[in-house]
Parts: structure tokens; C-alpha cells; sequence
């Protein structure tokens, strides 16, 4: 496998058949329908202009058209990358000096291309493992938490009231005291569009429900005229094409710009992975996270050069391009040019759409980011890990997004140590007339071989793990029978061991040596025996006393036996 840093060039249209051509035509027309209500809902979450989400599925899929691996996988604007992007523009906003009133869309344009870089940087290092580091439990309790906030978030443009404080309990408690100022027209059509939305999913409609709300809204603003009875509306949205600029970075706190992309980095690529595996496992496709990380961190500095936010891959969009059938990323330039027609064609529709109706697909949104039925299987599977995504979940609605984030990855540090910490164990021995050595505690039939236990850990042997485990050798020293004479560690679990490790492991050799018992090592890796032997413990131990596997083990220990009973006959 090369380690070096690969560039991709229209991977996602290689091999491509004319026969292909119509089912991609009609899956990028689909997704830019069904793209088109999110990509000018969801910049509201992060208080951006409407066209900055058009922008960015616009210029997203056209690169990772270019630089992107997955035929099929489609990128765009996301409800929970909005969210922490959200947090992320606020700490940079707030640590900049009194008076300083940066543009939220140049602050989000730099934390797409710092995003970017991050993806690259990560491609060039091989850090596509950190795909995994927020396991799939922790990130589905963090995404119901975040999905809370989108919630309060939209109270005001749910109701008409403009809500000034953030949090998850200051927004309810101003709202409670502006009762008088709600707009009940506004709250009505707001509920009709959620419901609306809710049935379209029930009755499974063939138009999405998103795209049903964008042409009943728009239809009855311009009938009745919503901005005139005090609904809100979009509003000017300009013609113009997303166009190139490079943001300036003058008076940014670059600490802050780093934390925030690294904080929205793994949200967006830890969530983008499991969405991507989901539907490579449903196509076949194989998804190598440490290749999709130049595609990603492509669509990312593309977005940012072209004044939008981070993005990531869109399940919703690449949902629709496989129900139609799409074959290959023409469906995602397709869909950019389907969009690049509306915001200069379509242009007043849009500055007619109702603000209400915005919020009530987010508002969806954000009850779809709630997985009961995930969460539901994480308890009946492991209630530990269930007890993680509580934790996550809690983060982020205690504490805020980005401390959430930082609150999920300490739950996924402390869930891997706790593993790790208590490593499992058992005693093993044979079956007459059978090969091989078998766990005592799992095989009514094995027995231990008389003089001779055999004894294995199941994990690595670290410093952290070390007091437990030395602990536990306490107990299975003090228990042997008397007649033991060789106490044999089986280490073929033992991956990685350490100099604490070694240390420890001196303290049994001497508390063995003392009731007559030898330590044998059997099934050493490579690594581990080379640091024994720098510590000395090969030597201590005797070299005669390491082995290839159990069985050797077992018959040097038959021979060394048959010899001292010779001797003792003699």
C-alpha cells in the first residue's frame, strides 16, 4: 500500500457509460430539489445569508466532483456541522476586541478553509482512523443533544419574536416574557409546514417534504402576500454567482479559528464516515476514510474560497441520488448547475420564502438528528455504552456545542482507558485427546494440566493497566495449587507492553521464584520480547523458558518433569 499523498482527478467519473447518462441527469435534478429547502434553511442556524447555503451546494459538489473517490456519496450543507459551526463562529466573535464587528460570513469562510486544510493535513498523515475516535453510540447521543439546540434556535423565527439570548433555558425564559409579541399567523403556518412535512413522510409522497413546504409556502406568500400581514420573509437574496475571494484573516483569532475547525473537523468528518460506510455498505462501494479526506477537505476550501461554510456528506442527498439510481458524481454537477439556474431564474420565489417555513424544516431536521431506535439498540446492547451517549448528549445541551464536542471525545477517551483498563483473563487447559489449549471457565471437559497453569490476559499490558493487572496475578499467584511448578503466561493477546509492564512483571518472576514456580512466557510478540530483553527480563526469566506457542511450552514442561523424576529416581 503507498503511503505517499494521492491526488485524485474525476475518480467519482471514471469508466464512465452514456448509458448512465439519464439516471444521472434525473438524480441531480432530484437532489437539487431536495437540496435546494435545507441549503437555504440551514444557514440560518449559524445567522448566515440564505445564498451562502445555495453557494455551498453549488461549489461542494463541483469539487468533490473533481477530487472525490465515491461515485455516489453527494456533499452539502449538514444540520449538525451547522450547529458547531454555530459555536465556532461565536468564540471566534466573542474573543475579538470590543467594537470589532467581523462579517459571520467571512468568519465562516475561514473556518471552512482551516476545515479544508485539516482534512489534507490529516490525508497527508494517515489520520483517517480518527473517523472513528467519536464511536457511533457517543455521536448519536452527541447529535441528539445538538439537535436540542437547533430547536431552542429556532423559537424566533417559529413565533415571530426576536429572541436575544443563547442557551438552552435564557431563550424560553425571554420568550415566556414576550408572549404578547408572538405572531400566531406566523406560529400557524409554521405548525401546518411541520405537519405537512410529517405526512409526506407518512404517506412515503414521491415529492420529499421538504420540497412540498418550499412550493406550498412560496405559492401562499404570493397569493396573500405574507410580508404584509407582519410574516416574515427571506427577503433579498442576490443573483449573483458564488465567486471567488479569498477571506482575510486581519484581527481573527487564529487560536480560536484553529479550535473551531478542529472541533468541526471531527464532527463533520466522524458523522460524514458513518454516513458514508452506511451507503457504501448498501452499493458495495468500498469507503476508505483516509482517501475521502482529500475529497472532503477539497469540497471544504472550495466552499470557504467561495463564501460559504463547512459542509459534509449530506445522507439525505446522497439518499436521493440512489433511490432515483444515479450512477456516478455527474448527479452532483448536475445538481450544482440545477441550482446555479434557480438563484438567477428563480430568484423572487425565493425572496418570498416565509422564514416559518425555513424553521419548520429545520425544526424536522432536527428531530430526525434524534435516533430513538439507535439508542433504544445501544441499551439493549450495552448499557455501558448507552450510559456514553447520555454523556455526550447531556455536553452538549449543558454546556454548549463546542463543549460538547470536547465532552464527547473525554467520554470516548474514558469509555477506550476503561476497556483497556480492565483487561479480561482466564486459565486455560486441555481436553483429552483433543489438540490445543481451551478456557477452563467456557469448557466443561478441559482440565488443567497438573504442575503446569496456563494463564492469559486479553488486552495489552500498559502502564495504565498495570496496578489492576499486577493485582489480579496477586490473587492467581496466592490460589496456584501446590504441586505448581511452571506458571506460564500465555501472551499472544499482549500486543503492546511497556517498561511499566516489564517492572511489574519482575515483581511476579520473584514472587514466583520464592514458591518454587517458574515464569514462562509462551507466544511473545516480536515488539514485547525486544523490550523484555532491553530490560532484562529475558535474562532473568531464561531463554529456555520462552516459547513459540502453549505447546512447546507443554512439552518442554512433560520433558523437564520426566528428567527430574529420572534424577530423583537415581
Amino acid at each position: 500500500m503507498s503511503s505517499g499523498f494521492e491526488l485524485p482527478i474525476f475518480a467519482g467519473l471514471s469508466g464512465y457509460r452514456w448509458t448512465w447518462l439519464r439516471n444521472d441527469v434525473s438524480a441531480g435534478l432530484s437532489i437539487a430539489a431536495v437540496g435546494l429547502p435545507s441549503a437555504i434553511a440551514y444557514p440560518a442556524i449559524a445567522g448566515l445569508p440564505p445564498q451562502t447555503g445555495i453557494y455551498a451546494s453549488i461549489v461542494a459538489p463541483i469539487a468533490y466532483a473533481v477530487f472525490g473517490r465515491s461515485r455516489r456519496l453527494i456533499v452539502g450543507p449538514d444540520a449538525g456541522t451547522m450547529t458547531v459551526l454555530a459555536a465556532a463562529m461565536a468564540a471566534v466573535i466573542t474573543a475579538m476586541p470590543s467594537g470589532a464587528k467581523p462579517d459571520p460570513v467571512t468568519v465562516a469562510a475561514m473556518l471552512a478553509i482551516a476545515v479544508g486544510i485539516a482534512c489534507l493535513l490529516a490525508r497527508l498523515l494517515r489520520l483517517g482512523v480518527l473517523a472513528n475516535f467519536l464511536s457511533r453510540p457517543i455521536l448519536v447521543g452527541f447529535f441528539a443533544g445538538i439537535s436540542v439546540s437547533i430547536l431552542v434556535g429556532q423559537l424566533g423565527r417559529l413565533t415571530g419574536v426576536k429572541i436575544e439570548s443563547d442557551g438552552l433555558v435564557p431563550p424560553l425564559v425571554e420568550l415566556a416574557g414576550k408572549a404578547a409579541m408572538i405572531s400566531w399567523l406566523t406560529v400557524a403556518l409554521a405548525v401546518s409546514m411541520f405537519l405537512l412535512l410529517q405526512v409526506a413522510t407518512l404517506l412515503r409522497s414521491p415529492v420529499p417534504g421538504p420540497v412540498l413546504v418550499v412550493v406550498v409556502a412560496g405559492t401562499l406568500s404570493a397569493l396573500f402576500d405574507f410580508s404584509s400581514h407582519g410574516i416574515a420573509v427571506v427577503g433579498d437574496v442576490p443573483r449573483s454567482l458564488p465567486s471567488f475571494s479569498l477571506p482575510t484573516v486581519t484581527g481573527l483569532p487564529l487560536d480560536k479559528i484553529i479550535l473551531g475547525a478542529a472541533a468541526i473537523f471531527l464532527v463533520s468528518f466522524g458523522s460524514g464516515i458513518v454516513t458514508a460506510r452506511s451507503f457504501g455498505a448498501r452499493t458495495g462501494e468500498p469507503v476508505d476514510a483516509n482517501k475521502e479526506l482529500v475529497g472532503l477537505g477539497s469540497a471544504q476550501v472550495a466552499a470557504g474560497l467561495f463564501g460559504s461554510f463547512p459542509i459534509s456528506f449530506s445522507d439525505s442527498r446522497t439518499a436521493i441520488n440512489l433511490s432515483v439510481g444515479g450512477f456516478s458524481q455527474l448527479a452532483g454537477l448536475v445538481s450544482a448547475a440545477a441550482l446555479i439556474g434557480t438563484l438567477v431564474f428563480f430568484n423572487d420565489a425565493l425572496r418570498i420564502m416565509p422564514v416559518a417555513a425555513l424553521a419548520a424544516i429545520l425544526v424536522s431536521a432536527a428531530l430526525s438528528l434524534i435516533d430513538l431506535g439507535e439508542l433504544r439498540q445501544i441499551w439493549r446492547i450495552s448499557r455501558m455504552e448507552f450510559a456514553f451517549a447520555m454523556i455526550a448528549m447531556g455536553g452538549a445541551i449543558s454546556f454548549g456545542v463546542l463543549t460538547g464536542v470536547i465532552i464527547a471525545i473525554a467520554a470516548t477517551l474514558v469509555y477506550l482507558l476503561r476497556n483497556m483498563m480492565f483487561p479480561r483473563d482466564a486459565f486455560l487447559g486441555r481436553i483429552p485427546g483433543r489438540d490445543g489449549f481451551y478456557k477452563l471457565h467456557r469448557i466443561a471437559d478441559a482440565a488443567a494440566v497438573p504442575g503446569f497453569v496456563v494463564w492469559i490476559l486479553q488486552g495489552n499490558l500498559l502502564f495504565f493497566n498495570t496496578d489492576y493487572v499486577r493485582a489480579r496475578l496477586r490473587e492467581v499467584v496466592d490460589r496456584l495449587p501446590e504441586e505448581t511448578r511452571w506458571f506460564v503466561l500465555d501472551a499472544g493477546a499482549i500486543a503492546q507492553m511497556d517498561s511499566t509492564a516489564a517492572a511489574m512483571l519482575e515483581e511476579v518472576r520473584a514472587d514466583l521464584r520464592k514458591r518454587g514456580v517458574s515464569l514462562c512466557l509462551a507466544e511473545l510478540h516480536a515488539e514485547a520480547k525486544a523490550l523484555l530483553g532491553r530490560a532484562g527480563l529475558v535474562d532473568r526469566i531464561g531463554a529456555d523458558l520462552l516459547f513459540e506457542d502453549l505447546d512447546d511450552a507443554l512439552h518442554a514442561y512433560q520433558a523437564a518433569e520426566t528428567e527430574s523424576r529420572a534424577s530423583r529416581a537415581q
